[in-house]
C-alpha cells in the first residue's frame, strides 16, 4: 500500500496560521502515512512555531520552532527544529478491551490533573496526542503512563522527549 498524507488537524475559520509539512518513512505495521501537516505561526521568513501536537512525526513538539522551505507549489516543508520548546509529545492509544475502552475522553481525563491537553486522531482511531509542557511533573506523568500500560488501559509512545523527560 502506498504511503499517504496525514492531515487531521482542521484550521479554525479566520486563522492566519500556516501549514508546515513533515516527511518521514512510515513505520511497518502502523498508519500508512509518509507526511504530516502541522499548523504553525510564522516567527521569521523561514521559521514557524508549531501550534499543535504531532500524531506521527517524531522529534518535534508543540511550541518548537522549525525552519522550513517553500517548494515551487507553495508547500512549506520542515527542514529542522531550530528552537526546542522543552515540551514533550506523548501518544496514547486506549486498548479497546481495556478498562477505558476506546475512550479518548477517558485518556484525557487521566492527564487533566496535570494540565495536559492534546488532540484525538479520529473516532475510528482514538489515538490521543498529548502535549506535555516543559513545566509539567514529568516523573508523575511517566508513572501514570506506566501504570496505564501495565494495567491494560493503553499503549503509549514518546514521540519527542527532552533530556529532562528521559531523566525524570
Amino acid at each position: 500500500m502506498p504511503a499517504q498524507t496525514a492531515e487531521v488537524h482542521a484550521q479554525p475559520a479566520g486563522d492566519d496560521r500556516i501549514k508546515i509539512w513533515f516527511r518521514f518513512v512510515p513505520r511497518e505495521g502502523w498508519l500508512p502515512y509518509d507526511t504530516e501537516g502541522l499548523w504553525g505561526t510564522v516567527v521569521s521568513g523561514d521559521t514557524a512555531r508549531i501550534d499543535n501536537v504531532p500524531f506521527l512525526q517524531d522529534g518535534v513538539a508543540q511550541g518548537d520552532v522549525v525552519r522550513f522551505h517553500t517548494d515551487p507549489e507553495g508547500v512549506r516543508w520542515a527542514r529542522e527544529r531550530v528552537v526546542p520548546s522543552g515540551n514533550c509529545t506523548v501518544r496514547v492509544l486506549p486498548k479497546p478491551g481495556g478498562p477505558l475502552g476506546r475512550s479518548a475522553r477517558a485518556v484525557h481525563d487521566k492527564f487533566a490533573p496535570f494540565g495536559i491537553g492534546g488532540e484525538v486522531f479520529s473516532d475510528a482511531l482514538p489515538l490521543v496526542a498529548l502535549n506535555v509542557p516543559a513545566s509539567a511533573d514529568f516523573a508523575e506523568i511517566k508513572a501514570v503512563l506506566e501504570t496505564g500500560q501495565h494495567e491494560g488501559w493503553w499503549h503509549y509512545e514518546v514521540g519527542c522527549g527532552t533530556d529532562r523527560w528521559w531523566n525524570a
